[in-house]
């Protein structure tokens, strides 16, 4: 058997289904094709309608899958060009789906409601381009690096770059990490803990960075400024072409497409705690770290960022190597159905802090506590 073949006896048996992760990016483009088709504007919803209702309902109906690729499978898939040939597709997608927003959101006429509507589901795709740069900031190679900064310039999270990579990883499931919530602790209080937290990480890192390299940390190798630049261009462009009330409109969908990724940042750890032992040395992060879901229809449209355990205990996997663990906590559903949850923490906090508890066996003490939760 070559190097680069998979073995004979084991096939990727979602392959000819990942192009499903092609959805998100263009529900966009998806809602202006139905707006057309119908002449109703009501369908800039689409977004909301196909994350919120549709996927969940999919995801019940098909189930979950706790397969895992064999070890000998994991360096063909790794370096198989199918899996980031489809991953690049989802750039031009986001990009055309932002224009066509604008475009709808300055130039047709829209009442409030139906305003809103493409708000979120051109939100949704920005969001969704987050997801996108996190994959792409995980591989190594240069040019992977310039595509995450720019997958990341709608929603004008350029930041996200270097907190997720050099500050979440590195400080999960900690009290110190603001990109993971604690116990007890309400999204509406995580919200704007974790933005400027996330904000202030990135900054200081790569204020050390570049102080290490005898530069300023206003110089163009700040990976920071690099990233708002992008946006600065991009949004500087459409209000350009559209006029100034497309820079409403673009901020209104980068507030919601950020809100969404902090969302699922949210979920994501809530409540998990990495312990340090006698000497003062943290743990090494592994999947119980994480909340893990299996919900086939999202990770499919997704990039496994569900299968979040292995993704934090292995970040160099890529998103078809991703593996379930059986020790790492398991949601009750995919991100689709818990999103909504979030934004009504009695409902949230009756859902998942059982899950907490018995994670750790009814010893909160484990836990990631709020520090006003007794």
């Amino acid at each position: 058997m070559s190097g680069n073949a998979l073995p004979a006896s084991w096939i990727d048996r979602r392959r000819h289904w990942w192009p499903a992760s092609l959805v998100v990016p263009s529900l966009a483009l998806i809602a202006f094709g139905l707006v057309v088709a119908t002449g109703s504007a009501w369908f800039w919803w689409t977004g909301a309608v196909v994350i919120y209702g549709l996927v969940p309902l999919l995801d019940s109906w098909v189930g979950v899958d706790t397969h895992n690729p064999p070890e000998s499978a994991i360096e063909a898939l790794e370096t198989d060009p199918y899996y980031r040939w489809i991953l690049l597709a989802t750039l031009p997608l986001q990009l055309a789906g932002t224009v066509v927003g604008v475009w709808a959101a300055t130039s047709t006429d829209l009442n409030p409601l139906q305003w809103i509507g493409l708000a979120i589901t051109v939100g949704i795709v920005s969001g969704a381009g987050i997801n996108t740069a996190h994959e792409w900031g995980h591989k190594r190679a240069g040019h992977a690096h310039w595509l995450a900064k720019l997958s990341l310039a709608p929603a004008a999270y350029g930041h996200f770059y270097v907190e997720h990579n050099r500050g979440h990883h590195r400080n999960v499931a900690t009290p110190g990490d603001p990109a993971s919530a604690r116990l007890g602790e309400s999204f509406w209080a995580f919200l704007p803990r974790t933005i400027l937290g996330g904000i202030g990480s990135a900054w200081r890192i790569e204020s050390e960075r570049l102080a290490a390299q005898g530069r300023s940390v206003w110089s163009l190798h700040n990976d920071n400024l690099q990233g708002w630049a992008m946006t600065l261009v991009l949004y500087a462009a459409l209000v350009a072409a559209f006029g100034w009330m497309a820079l409403p409109f673009l901020i209104a969908q980068a507030a919601y497409g950020a809100s969404l990724l902090e969302a699922v940042n949210y979920i994501e750890h809530y409540g998990l705690l990495r312990h340090r032992d006698c000497g003062g040395r943290l743990e090494r992060c592994g999947p119980e770290h994480s909340w893990n879901a299996n919900q086939i229809v999202s990770n499919l449209m997704l990039y496994q960022l569900q299968r979040h355990s292995d993704h934090h205990a292995n970040p160099r996997r890529s998103y078809q190597t991703l593996r379930h663990f059986g020790d790492s906590p398991q949601l009750p559903a995919g991100y689709g159905a818990l999103i909504p949850l979030v934004y009504f923490p009695p409902l949230w906090f009756a859902l998942m802090n059982p899950r907490v508890r018995a994670h750790y066996r009814g010893d909160l003490g484990r836990a990631n506590l709020q520090p006003t939760t007794h």
